[in-house]
């Protein structure tokens, strides 16, 4: 029987990101988004636009992608939303494709060390969460296909070229992913404010082992199936009567502890 969490052919992984709303192009934008982009020889780069500003300040960067189409900065014409600082520069590019939860989970660099986001849609919060993860050496952070921010713009330009660099696994089903890194090891760890266990103390107590953070979306928090899945549900120790992080920052606090605790 084939495994559940094996490499899927470039048909099926196309067909479930046309279903959970994934464009089949981005537009990033941004210095910092762009110059990444560029330089990674897994991005497809389709079209790019910049300033000659933005060109100088590029540099040898553009030989690794599409010959840019310079503008006037006044009239930049590049599909973007209105209010999103493009600093001259924009790139349309297709979606990155990490391959699946056991290529990334299972073995190679970084530390044995995942983020589990469910129901993240603000791409900015995710876009930070990915910035902590490629800081403290996360193996990837896995979020569900559908209500979950897809790989955007906004997102890229928050993340400043972590996303080039960091996986970023969007998934089918959450607990089915969870489960698959049980098996592999995994003591999975889920965020909750109302928990009677403190985080610092369960990593303490469990030692070395693969750890998987679970942070839920602001309110909601996790879902209960999600924390069903759980080993343990932790909260991060506060002093005072206001114990609420947002989930980017909840995110650095827990990854920062896991990683000091290896």
């Amino acid at each position: 029987m084939a495994r559940r969490d094996q490499k899927k052919p470039a048909w099926v992984v196309e067909k479930e990101r046309k279903r959970a709303g994934q464009p089949e192009t981005v537009w990033l934008f941004g210095l910092h988004a762009v110059r990444d982009a560029l330089l990674n020889p897994a991005r497809e780069k389709l079209q790019l636009v910049v300033t000659k500003n933005a060109a100088d300040r590029l540099g040898d960067a553009l030989t690794h992608g599409p010959e840019p189409r310079i503008v006037d900065p006044r009239k930049f014409d590049a599909p973007l939303d209105p209010q999103s600082v493009h600093q001259g520069a924009a790139m349309e590019v297709k979606p990155l494709d990490w391959g699946s939860v056991s290529e990334r989970c299972a073995a190679g660099d970084g530390k044995p060390l995942v983020v589990l986001l469910d129901r993240v849609s603000d791409p900015h919060n995710v876009g930070a969460v990915l910035r902590s993860a490629e800081v403290f050496g996360a193996r990837a952070v896995i979020a569900p296909h559908r209500h979950a921010a897809p790989e955007t713009g906004a997102l890229a330009k928050t993340a400043s070229g972590a996303l080039e660099r960091q996986p970023y696994l969007r998934v089918p089903n959450l607990a089915n992913a969870m489960t698959a890194l049980r098996e592999m090891g995994y003591f999975i760890v889920g965020l909750d404010g109302e928990a009677a266990h403190d985080l610092t103390t369960t990593l303490a107590e469990v030692g070395n082992v693969p750890i998987a953070l679970a942070l839920g979306s602001e309110g909601p928090g996790l879902r209960e199936k999600t924390k069903e899945t759980c080993h343990r549900l932790v909260r991060i120790p506060y002093a005072g009567e206001f114990g609420s992080l947002n989930v980017s920052n909840a995110a650095a606090v827990s990854l920062f502890a896991a990683s000091a605790a290896r």
